[in-house]
C-alpha cells in the first residue's frame, strides 16, 4: 500500500499521546513510521507478564490494538473522525519469558467507514510471536462539552 498517513508522523507526537494512559503504563514507546505502517516497542516484564511467566497474551493484544488504532487516527482528521477498535484477533504463536517485543501495523485496507490493521509482534531475534488482525470503525469525533 502507498501513503496512507495525511501527514508525516511525528514519533513524539505518538508517544506524547501515550502519556498517562494504560499504554505509558505498559512500557510501550513507539519508535518508528514508514508510509503505510507504525511500529512500536513494548518490555516483557512484571507489568506485561502472566503468572506462568511468559507475555500475557493481552499485553500483546493492547500492543496491537494500540498500533492498529494509533495507525488508523493518523489516516483521518480526528477533529472530525476517529477511528476505534471494531474487532481484534490475535495468534499467540510463541512463548516470550523476557526482553522486548516489537509490534509493526501495517494498512490492509483504509476506507471511509473502516479500516483493517496487520499487527505483527516480533522478539528481539525477529522471531513471530503474535499475529493480530485489527478492524476499525471511522466514526465522527465527539466534541467535548
Amino acid at each position: 500500500m502507498s501513503q496512507v498517513f495525511r501527514e508525516p508522523v511525528s514519533i513524539e507526537a505518538l508517544n506524547a499521546l501515550s502519556r498517562n494512559t494504560l499504554i505509558e503504563h505498559l512500557g510501550i514507546v513507539f519508535t518508528a513510521a514508514g508510509d503505510d505502517w507504525v511500529q512500536a516497542t513494548m518490555p516483557v516484564d512484571a507489568r506485561t507478564r502472566q503468572p506462568y511467566g511468559i507475555l500475557h497474551g493481552g499485553a500483546s493484544v493492547v500492543l496491537a490494538e494500540t498500533l492498529g488504532s494509533s495507525a488508523g487516527n493518523l489516516c483521518v482528521d480526528t477533529r472530525e473522525q476517529v477511528c476505534v477498535g471494531l474487532e481484534i484477533n490475535a495468534n499467540h504463536i510463541r512463548a516470550q519469558r523476557g526482553g522486548t517485543v516489537t509490534g509493526t501495523a501495517r494498512a490492509v485496507h483504509v476506507g471511509r467507514s473502516t479500516h483493517v490493521w496487520d499487527i505483527r509482534i516480533e522478539d528481539e531475534a525477529g522471531k513471530l510471536v503474535c499475529t493480530s488482525r485489527l478492524t476499525l470503525a471511522v466514526v465522527p469525533a465527539v466534541r467535548p462539552g
